[in-house]
């Protein structure tokens, strides 16, 4: 039978350790039970041990591996996980190296059979219960699997401040039901969904867990699920004296709320995945103004939420009062809006090639450095080493980031942007750049940075990212655009993984030999380039941006551009035999060709700026497109007004029209008022209110004068100050918009048209 992994878990038991491992054959759920297994470390042979480390009863068993180094290992296999736990802990009190203690049982188990996110299982049924197929002790086996995972989308109603439950709605591909509070208890039918009224939240809550055990999803989807929604259940059920029985088996649900700002709250539910739209969508880096649903919704799917007034919360505790068939069709809504947003993105089948490609579980988000060790530890292991555990290098140098080519300030007519095709996995891939190959270089190792040197054969990473390229070709051949997507966020995630102590394999020199590595790629380029006769006035980490000559037409410059890319690759092919006898997997493309571009000084100065461009591209004759990077029209931290005067001045900036009437209509129109529903700001709390003693910024300012403030503030400043959007008590403080907002937006742009924003809005700020 071939099975999907959703969840895994472990629990102790009197014979050793048991693995419980859930997943789906599609139609069919099964549950894998594995008995009489042991928590393993090594450490090194010759190690003595005191009595008391040996009386944690461990069976001690020599090995024919060695450390990356070469030193014998013996494994200590415990039955206990907290036997081994309490020996480690000891060992490292006595400063006695131990390798691999932190792995955990499941993830090991997994890995050494090369099992990421399915496999086979070869072995009889033990049981056959209510829902599913239980095996006991089977063989699994490692193979590609992705079936149809059958997911539930949930969504909750409360009032303001969460305390009280109005409702829960669920939208699965052949399901709509809403379940909620009345004081009249029965089923209503409406000719989209069903509706079933209960009096009181405990009958609510049993209800809907009722469903959900019958309908049995292995995925529950939604927005801010876990930081919300089940936690406000979770938190329910506790008052109420019942469970959140979520899980298969009519397990409950455990929800571990993060500990501080920017960590993730984590759901675990036995059986079920359980998958948030904002961090899954995060993850697969997609970027929005904002995360909220009817944002994102509004962006993606030209679709509102039904409530659309700036009080929403009473507005939902209106229509509870007086049309729950309303607030019915408006919780079922989300949750369609949801699986929608899935739909359109492709999350589903991302999470599941990312589960398959990495063998991180089904919808966990993060994890790189976890997916790292999935797909270097079992290869290492074939190779005869062991691994230290994570902490223990205690060099902590730093690695410089990517290098930047200072900028040229200017407006300038066809720039060619050329790109490095994953230049660090390049980089990885042609100098052998590997923990294995760094502690065991050989004979003519090829040299890196730091005195790092690699050796030229028996490497791991490189091998590695060669078959991900692979995939990653015939992925794009088979137009399977979530596996090609999920295989270069894991190659692009590697230099980073290396570079971070929270790595088992962190070491400065693997690091610095992939930055400086690119430094120096990047200079010899922009070197080789200019020897050309032309000119590179930008340059970041992997892209070089090019002044060419002048062509004729947009085809010409393409054809211009890779030409150029041809001879740089040669460059480069030739140099790296010559320098190195190694193959070059570097590759230069040819990306963009901008007719006009525009690169920035930094405000106030003459110095050009970093990461911030502007550049008009055509296409052909009427299709063109505007492309910002860095700068404030795309910057989710500056108003509407702002972003929108900028975007249409560089529009016209690049097609000649002029810039000084429609600065001057601009200013007229802030100073009457035209776009006040522009003029808002949108920022996060980072922390509670009451943390915010030494200074209060804007935002905070604003949240201080609202009823309940959320995380989000949209706020405007007023002549009264910051005040939040929905308590405005004065007119917009305009000399502070003209001053913060349209000028820093504007100026730089018209000092390309020898203009000064002062002299042209003068007039109209004397005027208003």
């Amino acid at each position: 039978m071939k099975v999907f992994l959703l969840t895994r878990e472990w629990e102790q038991a009197a014979d050793g350790i048991t693995l419980v491992l859930w997943g789906t054959a599609g139609q069919q759920s099964v549950k894998i039970t594995i008995t009489g297994q042991h928590s393993v470390c090594f450490i090194h042979s010759d190690q003595k041990l005191d009595n008391d480390l040996v009386e944690l009863a461990f069976a001690r068993k020599k090995l024919n591996l060695t450390t990356l180094e070469g030193t014998s290992i013996d494994g200590l296999y415990f039955k206990h996980q907290y036997k081994l736990r309490r020996f480690v802990k000891i060992a490292h009190q006595r400063r006695i190296p131990v390798y691999e203690s932190d792995i955990k049982p499941t993830d090991r188990f997994l890995m050494e059979r090369f099992i990421t996110g399915s496999c086979e299982i070869v072995g009889e049924t033990c049981s056959k219960e209510d829902h599913y197929l239980h095996f006991i002790n089977p063989k699994l086996h490692a193979l590609r699997y992705k079936p149809q995972i059958k997911w539930l989308s949930i969504d909750i109603e409360t009032d303001l401040s969460a305390v009280e439950l109005y409702s829960i709605a669920v939208h699965g591909e052949n399901s709509n039901h809403v379940f909620m509070r009345s004081d009249q208890t029965h089923h209503v039918d409406q000719p989209e969904f069903e509706c079933s009224l209960y009096t009181d939240e405990r009958q609510l809550l049993l209800a809907f867990m009722k469903w959900i055990e019958r309908y049995d999803p292995d995925l529950i989807i939604g927005w801010n699920v876990v930081g919300f929604d089940l936690i406000v259940l979770e938190k329910k059920c506790r008052q109420l004296g019942l469970k959140l029985n979520l899980g298969r088996e009519n397990s409950e649900a455990r929800i571990f709320k993060s500990r501080q700002a920017g960590e993730m709250n984590i759901a675990h539910l036995s059986g079920r995945v359980v998958i948030d739209g904002i961090e899954m969508l995060r993850a697969a880096f997609w970027s929005f103004e904002s995360f909220a649903l009817d944002s994102v919704a509004r962006e993606l799917l030209g679709k509102n939420k039904l409530i659309t007034t700036t009080d929403k919360p009473a507005e939902i505790s209106r229509l509870f009062k007086y049309d729950k068939q309303q607030l019915a069709r408006y919780n079922l809504e989300d949750c369609v809006l949801v699986a929608q947003i899935f739909e359109r993105t492709g999350l589903i089948d991302f999470a599941m090639e990312r589960s398959l490609l990495t063998g991180l579980a089904f919808g966990r988000v993060g994890g790189s450095v976890a997916a790292f060790d999935n797909l270097y530890l079992p290869r290492l292991h074939r190779n005869g080493r062991v691994a230290a555990d994570v902490g223990a290098q205690t060099d902590h140098t730093t690695s410089p980031g990517g290098y930047v080519i200072d900028s040229v300030p200017g407006l300038y007519s066809d720039v060619l942007l050329l790109d490095f095709k994953s230049l660090y996995p390049s980089i990885i891939r042609t100098f052998r750049i590997d923990p294995l190959g760094l502690a065991q270089p050989g004979e003519d190792p090829v040299p890196g940075f730091l005195q790092a040197e690699f050796s030229r054969q028996g490497c791991i990473l490189p091998e590695l990212i060669e078959e991900l390229w692979r995939q990653r070709d015939q992925a794009k051949k088979d137009e399977n655009k979530p596996l090609s997507h999920a295989i270069k966020i894991i190659m692009n995630s590697f230099y980073g993984v290396l570079g971070t102590d929270g790595c088992r394999f962190f070491d400065p020199r693997l690091a610095s030999s992939i930055t400086r590595r690119g430094h120096e790629i990047i200079q010899k380029t922009q070197a080789f380039i200019e020897q050309k006769g032309l000119q590179v006035i930008y340059g970041d980490t992997d892209s070089i941006f090019v002044l060419q000559k002048s062509c004729s037409s947009p085809e010409t410059a393409r054809q211009e551009g890779e030409r150029l890319v041809e001879e740089i690759n040669s460059y480069w092919m030739r140099r790296i035999r010559k320098e190195f006898n190694l193959q070059s997997y570097l590759e230069v493309e040819f990306e963009t060709h901008f007719s006009r571009f525009f690169m920035p000084t930094i405000r106030g100065s003459d110095q050009g700026s970093k990461k911030r461009y502007a550049g008009w591209v055509e296409h052909e004759p009427g299709n063109h497109r505007l492309i910002v990077k860095g700068l404030e029209a795309v910057r989710t931290d500056w108003t509407a007004f702002a972003r929108q005067a900028q975007t249409v001045m560089l529009k016209r900036l690049f097609t000649g029209r002029p810039l000084a009437q429609f600065l001057t209509d601009l200013a007229e129109g802030l100073s009457q008022g035209k776009f006040d529903d522009q003029l808002v700001y949108k920022k996060h709390l980072r922390k509670p209110l009451a943390a915010y003693t030494k200074n209060s910024p804007p935002h905070v300012q604003a949240a201080r004068k609202m009823d309940n403030p959320g995380r989000r503030i949209s706020y405007m400043i007023t002549l009264n100050g910051a005040e939040p959007v929905s308590n405005l008590t004065a007119k917009p403080d305009y000399d502070h918009y003209m001053e913060k907002q349209l000028k820093p937006a504007v100026e730089g742009i018209l000092q390309c048209a020898d203009l000064d924003f002062d002299d042209i809005v003068q007039s109209q700020m004397r005027l208003f």
